[in-house]
């Protein structure tokens, strides 16, 4: 794959950025892309390794060697239809996606790996620049139709396959857009919402029905749309925010991120109409949690005009190098700094918020914290502990939770009937991604838990296969790693 000696002749380079004073001005994407000839440079780092790790990082099973090559030879066409075959969406994970491909890559044992996420990037915007991308409307539909709900990026690459197979397929949003958290929660800095539009024109074109601001369970009983439609795919991601068990949480100015990033993505879009405005200029603001939602915060934060913007770990600060226990080809838990970190936030590890402090009109502060140090024992869970005398008060207008989710809203299951976990989670298996209920199929968030972009896409395909074999006896849609007929 690639060049044989490639990966000793050329060093891994990553796209550069704009400089932080330019770039904190505003709300749009701030790389700027290599030169072709350097992207196949890049691509001839791939190794001929024998076993290419990188296909088991990566959740969607993409053929990463083959792309790698199509682009060192310059063949950006035949690069864009691998891609495609088993990503429905490359421009999302592209620009949001952590890379766990690149951290499993045979090279990346003793150099630094090969840089799969940006050629990624690169191929689908050429592909996109030159017209190969283009909608692919079924020659034959089978009559069955699918209900969707939630369009993020599950739901959106179950409804393409599923309308790939020839099935009637609406897709059901609670918002008024579509994309999900895509949309209303993932910053426009990282992705701006043309790059969402643009693919939505292509689905649209397809055959796809969009249904905007139903929330089903709410708006629309869910075993209506069970009588209405052959099967069902829920997709509604996991969307019940984590709470802190403190004092204070309940004044003005402790905010749940997820109130916080949706309403400014809505800003960027040109609405106003608020019933409250949550804003970070001129304020003192702590984002707790150490995440990307944490990160996303802290960007918004800073292009919003805070006065300063500090970032609150319960955990140690990581390592910058792979930790012992966690060896290649695993996701190591490693030190990782943001282009939002590296934007003017002050980064606080190993630290907890014991309470919220409000002033006489009932607004936040301050917050008071202590330090803390975790024991590991042996064959136990780890134990977090408060080291005495490190108590602190911070100044503080605006605290921004980002802690995570617990689970999925559980309207639609109630309604169904549907078994859930012990994390409101819909259960359901990776064999066939069935519910118990005949005919309802989970996929993505709310089945998994919290996780990545590139899980959601790989559940959603995959979910697409079986709901295709319930309705039709057997599927030709791909499993993971086992692609798509090229569609560019």
């Amino acid at each position: 794959m690639g060049k044989t000696t490639g990966f000793m002749e050329f060093e891994r380079k990553d796209e550069s950025y704009a400089p932080v004073k330019e770039r904190i001005k505003n709300y749009k994407e701030f790389t700027k892309p290599l030169k072709e000839n350097e992207l196949r440079d890049q691509g001839a780092r791939c190794m001929d390794c024998g076993i290419p790790f990188c296909h088991s990082g990566c959740p969607l099973g993409n053929l990463i060697p083959d792309f790698n090559d199509a682009v060192y030879q310059g063949k950006w066409e035949k690069a864009a239809k691998i891609l495609h075959a088993t990503n429905n969406f490359p421009e999302f994970t592209g620009r949001l996606c952590p890379a766990p491909c690149e951290e499993a890559c045979v090279l990346g044992i003793n150099e630094d790996p090969v840089s799969i996420e940006n050629i990624e990037k690169n191929i689908v915007e050429t592909a996109f620049k030159n017209g190969w991308i283009v909608a692919n409307v079924p020659t034959k539909r089978t009559g069955k139709k699918i209900a969707v709900v939630g369009s993020g990026p599950a739901g959106l690459a179950a409804a393409q396959q599923l309308n790939r197979a020839g099935h009637h397929v609406t897709v059901f949003e609670r918002d008024e857009e579509i994309g999900g958290l895509l949309r209303f929660g993932i910053p426009d800095f990282k992705m701006e919402k043309h790059i969402i539009d643009r693919r939505l024109d292509i689905l649209k074109e397809e055959g796809i029905e969009f249904k905007t601001g139903v929330h089903v369970g709410i708006d629309v009983p869910a075993d209506e749309l069970k009588s209405e439609y052959d099967s069902i795919v829920l997709c509604g991601g996991a969307t019940v925010r984590r709470k802190l068990p403190i004092s204070g949480t309940d004044i003005k100015g402790v905010v749940q991120a997820m109130d916080f990033l949706p309403q400014n993505n809505r800003r960027v879009a040109g609405k106003t109409d608020f019933d409250e405005e949550i804003l970070a200029t001129d304020k003192d603001v702590v984002v707790i949690g150490g995440g990307d939602t944490g990160s996303d915060c802290i960007g918004t934060s800073i292009r919003q005009g805070a006065n300063s913007v500090t970032n609150f770990e319960i955990m140690p600060m990581a390592t910058e190098g792979r930790p012992e226990n966690q060896p290649w080809p695993f996701w190591p838990m490693r030190l990782r700094n943001s282009t939002s970190h590296k934007e003017g936030a002050e980064r606080v590890f190993s630290i907890s918020t014991k309470e919220f402090v409000e002033d006489e009109k009932g607004n936040l502060k301050g917050l008071k914290t202590v330090e803390v140090e975790w024991e590991f024992p042996p064959g136990q869970p780890p134990k977090l502990k408060e080291i005495k005398g490190t108590e602190k008060e911070w100044k503080c207008e605006l605290a921004l939770l980002a802690l995570g989710f617990t689970g999925s809203e559980t309207s639609i299951a109630e309604q169904l009937g549907l078994e859930l976990d012990n994390r409101t989670n819909i259960k359901a298996s990776e064999s066939d991604y069935a519910t118990n209920v005949p005919g309802v199929f989970v996929a993505g968030d709310q089945r998994r838990g919290q996780s990545l972009i590139v899980w959601a896409i790989s559940e959603g395909r995959q979910a697409a296969h079986h709901v295709d074999s319930y309705l039709m006896g057997a599927s030709n849609l791909p499993l993971k790693g086992e692609g798509d007929l090229p569609r560019v």
